[in-house]
């Protein structure tokens, strides 16, 4: 690792989880965590901080905070664009619905003021959903696209295949692409022979800076152009990344040690 190198912190789909976005901001700040991946100067928030939790202030307050320490990147996520626009969607209880309300006026709401679709930084396409300019029609939005094996239009947003966000990549002169939005991880690499999902292999490590006293992480070369989907940072074992100049590296951090196994000293 080259201890002068800045890295960047990639997460996505809060949905209004305060323990664990709070759990996330406390650990990225820690001597450990630059210890094993490096500094931090860049933080890129994917979207989707609202709806399903039931705490969207203090999670809003922690991303705020975070940007007061870190250069702090945010696009918008479906959800996000959903709650800014009245658009109702499942996945909220009677408890999140109520405090999502309570927000309505609230200057925490200024962190969504020109809030972008998409941010573009060394060749990298950050977005919440996708990659495709498909109009203004809610679904087509890229905040609300999905990455499917099938492509076509759908009533959780517009479909679109590996192939179809490479061939948007090459013609914007762009190698990779980095997402969210569908809560679980997937790796897709463009190699010579074609197209083809990259099986990720978790090591788990002691890590004295997370609350369970381990971690999980998959490490990705970029050597080639690549998707990356991360996992929600949300529920019992939140999801992020850590981008290097050679490298891009999920990271899983589990909220509490297993039972019966107490975290590392």
């Amino acid at each position: 690792m080259n201890p002068l190198a800045m890295g960047t912190v990639i997460f996505s789909d809060v949905h209004a989880d305060a323990d664990a976005v709070g759990m996330f901001s406390a650990y990225i700040r820690a001597p450990a965590f630059a210890g094993r991946f490096g500094p931090v100067d860049t933080l890129v928030n994917l979207g989707d901080i609202l709806h399903r939790g039931n705490n969207p202030g203090r999670a809003l307050e922690i991303i705020r905070d975070l940007g007061k320490d870190f250069t702090l990147v945010s696009v918008l996520g479906n959800h996000d664009h959903a709650f800014l626009n009245d658009i109702p969607v499942s996945g909220s209880d009677e408890q999140s619905t109520r405090r999502h309300l309570d927000l309505h006026g609230s200057p925490l709401l200024s962190i969504f003021s020109g809030m972008p679709m998409e941010w573009v930084d060394k060749k990298i396409l950050y977005v919440h959903g996708g990659p495709l300019d498909l109009g203004s029609q809610t679904l087509r939005l890229k905040c609300w696209q999905r990455l499917s094996h099938t492509s076509g239009d759908s009533f959780t947003g517009y479909h679109y295949t590996a192939q179809m966000a490479f061939d948007a990549l090459e013609n914007r002169g762009l190698t990779h692409m980095i997402c969210g939005h569908q809560h679980t991880h997937v790796c897709c690499r463009k190699t010579a022979s074609g197209i083809h999902e990259f099986v990720l292999r978790f090591v788990r490590e002691d890590d004295t800076g997370s609350p369970a006293g381990w971690i999980e992480t998959a490490e990705v070369p970029l050597d080639i152009p690549t998707l990356f989907r991360l996992g929600g940072c949300h529920g019992d074992l939140p999801e992020f990344a850590y981008l290097s100049d050679t490298a891009f590296t999920y990271i899983r951090m589990p909220a509490a040690p297993e039972p019966g196994r107490d975290p590392a000293p």
